[in-house]
């Protein structure tokens, strides 16, 4: 997993983060991968470090992320 050094969240924040996690990975066909968690993770980090807050969109990007990543 990439190091968010400077990333710093609040209780509620890290509450929307794990909702988003948790959301996004329900929508994945089982097996769900390791890589595909980690990505997916990142990608909330990322975007939540940027300012976003609201759960559907940290879902939404996640989910964006993961599929451009498998196309790579």
């Amino acid at each position: 997993m990439k190091n968010f050094p400077d990333a710093a969240f609040s209780p509620e924040v890290i509450d929307l983060m794990s909702r988003a996690l948790e959301s996004s990975i329900a929508t994945l066909p089982d097996p769900v991968s390791t890589s595909h968690i980690t990505l997916i993770a990142e990608s909330i980090l990322r975007t939540a470090n940027d300012g976003e807050r609201e759960v559907g969109a940290l879902q939404r990007i996640a989910l964006l992320e993961l599929a451009l990543a498998e196309r790579e």
